[in-house]
């Protein structure tokens, strides 16, 4: 079927479908229905925002830590955002598998990507593959319950290095360090609660390659830290080195100079004598190091025993150098945490040095770098993972102006009735989710929570359950899909 009909009027909406439902994916499709041409009725609009997992949220669900303690806020805001009902969702929909490109085309006159990214960023050094050797971001896909990760990791480890100075190198140190008991107030899983449980841990160290003021995480994460019970948070007077760009931010920039701060404060408090710390767990911040090897040994061959590093220096830019000194901390597991990457997207060209999809604030190119008519790109997959989640609006603002503006010119979807992408996908058999099951799937995990609670926690630990994170696939289609009464 083909439609000469105009888009965008009343009599057919424009047809925009969003690839995404993280953050920059409902970010565009909220910016766009409260665009000024829509609120004039100047535009009409019709939206169903795709995720390959069954629930929606993309980062928030399963790439923030979930004692994070802002992540109720932004699910709150997301969850009124698609509760509106303007918005369709469809979760547990491929791109690249159960729609392609021309699905997409077909169906609709604009397609925004906004898959983010979730793999790490590769550290090119000998020895990073070493078994006990992990990338942070699959660490952090386990501990929230990722379905499409294994249930089980190998937490044998008693010393650990964490390499990064971003949020999410906070993040894995802190949930590493962390005693499971302080966690069951969040919504963990109950596969993650019992092997934290089980780590033998005592000593987290964290290494940056620059110096306290150049940290990339921000005072919230960095507060947090203090937060973890029977965990000392250890500093090192020799990796408090500033230099004259180093004063230059400190003295221009408030969340600098309260890092800073708060940093000095910390080795200040700390007793000279670190015999004197009690705790059980220990925390180490590092800076001035920049990671050379990860090695085995005879004991233990093909196993991570240890990590060498260089210590660098600051050389009066904020930019560190190399000192030529080697120093060795033995450890038995490194995670690297230096970044996410982004993954290829089937049918889209893709830039594999950047891991982006090629594009023009926002308007996707093709391999000659010429506009992609009716392609778009938001978030992480847009500009690299970089930023916080806030600055995730604004860019979804600049991909959804570019959109409006081009959409005269718009190739006009061949099938763009609401109800025919549906049932191509029921022709292809998709188990498709929906906002409603995610209702559903939302309700069943409080109920969990309340009767974790109700029975006194399974785990001999009395806390206020308020949720807990159904993980397996299958699970969270057969609740969202109506199949509640079996899975109670």
């Amino acid at each position: 079927m083909s439609t000469n009909t105009p888009v965008g009027t009343a009599a057919r909406p424009l047809r925009v479908a969003v690839v995404g439902s993280g953050p920059a994916g409902v970010y565009a499709a909220d910016i766009l229905t409260k665009s000024e041409a829509v609120k004039s009725g100047e535009l009409t609009v019709s939206i169903d925002l795709f995720d390959r997992y069954p629930a929606p949220y993309g980062l928030i669900r399963y790439g923030v830590a979930p004692d994070h303690p802002r992540i109720k806020g932004i699910v709150n805001a997301l969850h009124k955002v698609l509760d509106r009902g303007d918005i369709r969702f469809f979760g547990n929909v491929d791109y690249g598998t159960d729609l392609s490109i021309e699905d997409l085309k077909t169906h609709y006159d604009a397609v925004i990507f906004a898959t983010g990214a979730i793999k790490d960023a590769d550290l090119n050094i000998p020895g990073i593959e070493l078994d006990g050797s992990f990338g942070g971001a699959d660490f952090v896909s386990w501990y929230d319950g990722h379905p499409d990760v294994s249930r089980d990791w190998p937490l044998e480890a008693k010393e650990i290095a964490v390499i990064g100075n971003g949020n999410v190198a906070l993040d894995v140190a802190r949930m590493l360090s962390k005693h499971a008991d302080d966690l069951l107030v969040s919504e963990i899983p109950d596969n993650v609660y019992r092997a934290l449980k089980d780590s033998p841990v005592t000593d987290v160290h964290v290494f940056g390659r620059r110096g306290p003021a150049q940290v990339k995480f921000t005072p919230l994460e960095l507060r947090e830290l203090s937060h973890s019970k029977d965990v000392d948070i250890i500093l090192y007077a020799e990796d408090f080195e500033f230099d004259a760009e180093s004063d230059r931010q400190i003295q221009s920039n408030n969340q600098i100079k309260t890092m800073v701060g708060t940093l000095t404060n910390w080795i200040a408090e700390q007793p000279e004598d670190l015999t004197e710390l009690t705790a059980s767990r220990r925390l180490h911040l590092h800076f001035l190091h920049s990671p050379v090897e990860v090695y085995d040994d005879a004991e233990a061959p093909g196993r991570v025993a240890g990590i060498k590093f260089e210590r660098t220096e600051l050389d009066g830019t904020g930019n560190a150098r190399g000192t030529g000194e080697i120093v060795d901390y033995p450890v038995q597991a490194v995670y690297r945490s230096i970044g996410y990457f982004g993954s290829a997207l089937p049918e889209v060209e893709f830039d594999h040095r950047k891991g982006v999809v090629p594009n023009d604030g926002g308007r996707v190119l093709d391999a000659a770098g010429t506009h992609v008519p009716g392609v778009y790109a938001t978030g992480w997959i847009k500009r690299g993972p970089v930023g916080l989640i806030g600055h995730t609006k604004g860019d979804a603002l600049e991909t959804v102006t570019y959109l409006l503006e081009d959409r005269e010119n718009l190739p006009a979807a061949a099938v763009p009735e609401a109800g025919a992408v549906v049932e191509l996908l029921e022709s292809r058999g998709v188990q498709y989710t929906s906002w409603e099951g995610w209702l559903a799937l939302d309700a069943h995990e409080l109920a969990l929570g309340a009767e974790a609670t109700a029975a006194g926690n399974s785990h001999g630990v009395e806390v206020v359950r308020e949720r807990i994170k159904v993980v397996p696939r299958e699970d969270m289609v057969t609740i969202s899909r109506g199949g509640v009464a079996a899975q109670v």
